[in-house]
C-alpha cells in the first residue's frame, strides 16, 4: 500500500448527531461500493443519538432495560451503548489492498485507540480474551473506557471503534456492555479529563498513519 493510496482515504468528521439507522445505511451501501471499486475508502468520526446495538453474538438476557433504540448491527459483538459525548471510528478499508488479515486489522485499531488515549495522559490497554479498551478506573479498578466492533465483507472493513470522552455513564446500566458484568465502563471526563470532540479527532488523525503502516506490519498484542 503507497502513501499515495493512503491519503486518497475520505474523512468525514461530523459535528452534529447522526442518526444510527442512517449510519448504518451509509455504512452499508459504501462497504458495498468498495468493494466493487466504485468509491474510495472512508474514516468516519461522529457521534450518535443514544442508541443501544446488538452484535451478531448479542444474548437477550444482556439486554436489561431498552430504554432506548436497539439496532440490530450485523457487527462482531454484543450489546453496545453509543450516545453524546461518545466519539465513534467507523472504518471502511479495503484489506484485499493491504493485508488481508482480519485479527492485524483489530489490533491496529486498538493500537489506534490506545496511542490516541496516551496523548491525553490515560494510559489503557487490550485484553486476548475481553473485547474493548481499557483503563483504571478512579477507584482503581479495571473498566471499559473504548469498545471494539468490526464486519468484513468481501474483505472490505465496517463498523470500528468508539470512545468515552463524556456520555451519561448511566445509559450503560440499559445492557451489560459487551457481555462483560464484571467490570465497569469510565470516561475520560470521570477521569477527569476533559477533551472536546474535535480535539480528539485531530489528536485521532494525527495517529492516522500509524495506524496504517500497522495494517502492513506483525501484528502484537497489547497488555496492561
Amino acid at each position: 500500500m503507497t502513501a499515495d493510496a493512503n491519503e486518497q482515504i475520505e474523512w468525514r468528521l461530523e459535528n452534529a448527531p447522526v442518526p444510527y439507522r442512517a449510519a448504518l445505511d451509509v455504512m452499508t451501501t459504501r462497504n458495498a461500493a468498495i468493494a466493487e471499486e466504485a468509491a474510495g475508502e472512508l474514516i468516519w468520526l461522529l457521534e450518535h443519538p443514544p442508541v443501544y446495538t446488538a452484535g451478531t453474538s448479542a444474548v437477550a438476557g444482556e439486554l436489561l432495560d431498552p430504554r432506548f433504540d436497539v439496532v440490530d448491527t450485523g457487527r462482531g459483538g454484543r450489546y453496545t451503548y453509543h450516545g453524546p459525548g461518545q466519539r465513534v471510528g467507523y472504518v471502511l478499508l479495503d484489506l484485499a489492498r493491504r493485508s488481508r488479515d482480519v485479527r492485524k486489522f483489530v489490533h491496529a485499531l486498538e493500537g489506534w485507540v490506545i496511542a490516541t488515549l496516551a496523548d491525553f495522559g490515560v494510559e489503557s490497554w487490550s485484553v486476548p480474551d475481553r473485547v474493548g479498551i481499557w483503563t483504571r478506573d478512579i477507584d482503581g479498578s479495571e473498566a471499559k473506557i473504548g469498545a471494539i466492533g468490526v464486519r468484513v465483507r468481501r474483505w472490505v472493513t465496517m463498523h470500528g471503534f468508539s470512545v468515552n470522552l463524556a456520555p451519561d455513564l448511566s445509559h450503560f446500566s440499559g445492557i451489560v456492555p459487551c457481555g462483560i458484568a464484571e467490570y465497569g465502563v469510565t470516561s475520560l471526563e470521570k477521569l477527569g479529563i476533559t477533551v472536546a470532540p474535535e480535539e480528539w479527532d485531530r489528536a485521532l488523525v494525527a495517529r492516522a498513519g500509524d495506524f496504517l503502516a500497522a495494517l502492513e506490519t506483525p501484528c502484537g498484542v497489547n497488555r496492561p
